[in-house]
Formats: structure tokens, C-alpha cells, sequence
């Protein structure tokens, strides 16, 4: 397992399906699309609508497009 980033931060959370552990299968909160209290991700850094994610529950990393906002060039 990943140590928890030095970034991770509980302020700057997102709510994002954890693409790894699936911790929030069964959460009636998470089903709704409703801000879960137990089930967030730490927003470790975003460039524009591109946002790097982790999870407190299995540490894992990853990057998450959220397609919101002005879209990125595929430069």
C-alpha cells in the first residue's frame, strides 16, 4: 500500500468513485450522487478540470478528468 501523499489535506476533498478499493459499493449517500461523509477522496492538485486524486481508504493514486469547464488541448 501507498503512504498517504504529503499534499493530502482533509479541507480539499472531492467525491469521486475510488477506481481501485470500491469502498463506497453499497453506500446509499454515494448511490444518490449526495456528498458522503465517508467516502471522499483527498484532492492532492488540479490543472484546470484535471484532478489528481487519493484515497484515504487504500491510498491508491490516480488522475481523474472531470470534463467541467473549459477544455483542455490535446497538446
Amino acid at each position: 500500500m501507498l503512504p498517504l501523499d504529503p499534499q493530502a489535506d482533509i479541507g480539499r476533498r472531492a467525491w469521486v468513485e475510488c477506481p481501485s478499493c470500491d469502498d463506497q459499493a453499497g453506500c446509499e449517500a454515494c448511490r444518490r450522487g449526495a456528498t458522503c461523509t465517508a467516502h471522499w477522496r483527498y484532492l492532492l492538485s488540479n490543472t484546470g478540470s484535471l484532478l489528481n486524486l487519493q484515497c484515504p481508504s487504500c491510498h491508491h493514486v490516480w488522475t481523474h478528468e472531470t470534463h467541467f469547464g473549459a477544455p483542455r488541448s490535446s497538446d
